[in-house]
């Protein structure tokens, strides 16, 4: 490793003080310091050959050495005043109001106190117009953690057996690389840990680092690209010569998507040159570094579609590692990792909480431990019971309750028969989750009223009965309200958009209508950002497609609809007992309302699947008057 040889202005500052050192030594052994007194009687004396006189001080030579010195000096007085003193026998000395010290820093101190005030208006106006420093501009951001800094293992990661299992390979290499050279193996420049938000991909790569106890670059990559055209790649630069000077080391780039989003050919009209550029200096980075070195790139992201190709080939990204939401064992793991943390009570099963919560991800749960810890501080609990893991999961899952928000006595009975339509649908169909909790009190989130479900395993795939299922048990609480009160409210907007996405899923990506036919018409949708995108899709198929796409949409609804209708006439009298009970107690469970449990065998709801000869939609009801029941929207 070349060292670079820097001015070390130190030095400069010892030779300055040891000269002034110097001086001072060679005036106090021969210059003699008197008062004015002494110069007079010297004069007269005759003992003086020369004098200097300047504004304040009076210097000269003796005619013969004084006390072994041949120069003096003495401060000079006014010689009126002096003579006053004189004549009453008193000896006058001269003084200086000032000094060399008090003279400098008169000077430096202002000079010093006017730049640390520009300094500091300064940058705080580059900070806050997104310029950072100057000095430092095409210098790295990275955080250096080295491993007494991480505090993180594997054992700290829970969930993730598989992709542990794939990163062992990288802690083993950059302990021991020599082992893996031997057979003339390399170990992959860039691994890739791709995953929905909060699964804990920049929590393994600190692991990593912690494992194989090397640095650990930690830097976003939104922190590459600046204002200023050529700062990115500049510090891309400065992260590898970094990293090549600490090697063995890793170089983690978390939100991977911000700095290698896919190249457009209209980019430079767009002011996207910057980040080409960035991208670009990456790219040639990955080429340029030589593995054996020991340094291994580990970047995050939740969006690996929308990557450029060129940084996913082989050469550069050569291994991508799933961080997916964990199934009920990993959740298992988790909680327990997280629990170390707070006091349990001996009533909470790890195994039932990991059971109502598919889909949560390792952030979730985290958070969810820490709500149940916060639900028994306000009960003043000594232990965190399972009564509150019950409460954090209807907190996180529907929100917090507003019981001061007070219904109408019409409102809440219109709500408690919508809710009890949901739930007794849910109960009686095989392929809906089963019901948990019915409740009428409103939530934080908009919601007046909720019905819990939430799934009693994993599921990876579900089949066409199941959906059509969900439809129905989507479609019974509009459903419920027609049948009792004759009309219809907007309670149901949230219930018709879900219904409404399943159905046009089953049309177009699942080809589950006879109509359509098995072709899929729209692409799948990101897998981990959510389904609610905003953004243009283009449609490679025609009007007439569209129109067979919609009357099938549309007959799966109806269909489900009246199904739901046939369902809860059969079940009236527990709707109206449910319904009855809800608005007494406000929230209620299966084993208050025995209807809600689960039977032996559940009622099968059969929707007929549109003949292709017969492609029009059943008729809608007639018209009715619509009840307004405003912000009634179901979790």
């Amino acid at each position: 490793m070349d060292k670079k040889h820097t001015f070390n202005f130190g030095y400069l500052i010892a030779a300055f003080l040891l000269i002034t050192l110097f001086q001072f030594w060679l005036a106090y052994r021969s210059v003699e310091q008197i008062s004015y007194s002494d110069v007079m009687r010297l004069v007269n004396e005759g003992k003086v050959a020369s004098v200097t006189l300047t504004e304040t001080m009076i210097e000269g030579h003796f005619k013969e050495p004084q006390n072994g010195k041949t120069l003096f000096v003495a401060n000079r007085v006014d010689p009126a005043t002096a003579a006053v003193f004189e004549k009453a026998g008193v000896q006058v000395s001269g003084a200086s109001d000032s000094n060399w010290l008090t003279t400098l820093l008169s000077w430096v101190v202002p000079v010093l106190i006017f730049f640390g005030l520009w300094m500091y208006l300064f940058r705080g106006f580059a900070e806050r117009q997104g310029m950072g420093g100057l000095i430092n501009i095409g210098k790295s951001k990275a955080k250096v953690y080295l491993e007494r800094k991480t505090g993180v293992t594997f054992d700290d990661v829970a969930g993730a057996d598989e992709a542990k299992a794939e990163l062992r390979e990288i802690v083993s290499f950059l302990k021991d690389k020599d082992k893996y050279g031997r057979l003339g193996a390399r170990i992959p420049k860039g691994i890739l840990l791709v995953g929905p938000p909060g699964t804990g991909k920049t929590l393994m790569a600190r692991a990593v680092a912690g494992e194989a106890g090397v640095p650990f670059f930690s830097i976003s990559g939104s922190e590459f690209v600046e204002m200023f055209v050529g700062v990115g790649a500049a510090r891309v630069r400065d992260l590898f010569e970094q990293a090549r000077q600490a090697a063995p080391c890793i170089i983690f780039i978390d939100e991977l998507d911000a700095l290698g989003r896919a190249r457009s050919p209209y980019a430079g009209y767009g002011g996207g040159d910057e980040k080409e550029q960035t991208l670009n200096q990456l790219l040639s980075e990955l080429d340029g570094f030589d593995p054996r070195v020991g340094i291994v790139l580990l970047a995050a992201t939740n969006r690996p579609e929308i990557l450029d190709p060129a940084l996913l080939r082989a050469g550069r990204f050569d291994r991508q590692v799933v961080m997916d939401r964990p199934d009920r064992e990993g959740r298992v793991a988790i909680l327990k990792v997280h629990m170390k943390s707070i006091a349990v009570a001996e009533d909470v099963s790890v195994d039932e909480i990991a059971g109502i919560t598919p889909g949560f991800t390792g952030a979730d749960l985290a958070n969810l431990v820490n709500e149940a810890a916060i639900f028994a501080t306000r009960r003043d609990a000594d232990k965190v019971g399972m009564v509150d893991f019950t409460n954090a999961v209807e907190r996180l899952v529907v929100g917090l309750e507003r019981k001061s928000r007070l219904l109408g006595p019409e409102e809440r009975e219109r709500v408690a028969y919508h809710e009890m339509g949901h739930a007794l649908a849910a109960t009686a169909l095989k392929g809906a989750d089963p019901v948990r909790k019915v409740s009428i009190i409103p939530r934080s989130i908009g919601a007046l009223g909720y019905t819990l479900q939430r799934p009693t395993e994993d599921r990876f795939l579900i089949t066409e009965a199941e959906l059509k299922d969900k439809m129905i048990a989507l479609l019974a609480g509009r459903a419920a309200e027609e049948i009792i009160y004759g009309e219809i409210s907007t309670g149901a907007a949230d219930d018709l958009a879900k219904a409404t996405d399943i159905a046009r899923q089953s049309v177009t990506r699942f080809g589950m209508s006879g109509t359509v036919g098995q072709a899929v018409l729209e692409e799948q949708r990101s897998q981990w950002l959510g389904e609610h995108q905003v953004g243009f899709r283009p449609r490679d198929y025609s009007e007439a497609t569209a129109r067979e796409v919609d009357l099938a949409v549309r007959k799966m609804i109806d269909e489900a609809y009246h199904a739901a209708q046939e369902l809860l006439r059969a079940k009236l009298p527990d709707l109206k007992a449910g319904a009855k009970l809800l608005l007494e107690r406000e929230t209620i469970t299966p084993a208050d309302f025995p209807p809600l449990q689960r039977a032996e065998e559940p009622i099968a709801a059969v929707i007929q699947e549109p003949s292709p000869a017969d492609a029009s939609p059943s008729p809608a009801p007639a018209a009715k008057r619509t009840r307004v029941a405003a912000g009634n929207k179901r979790a």
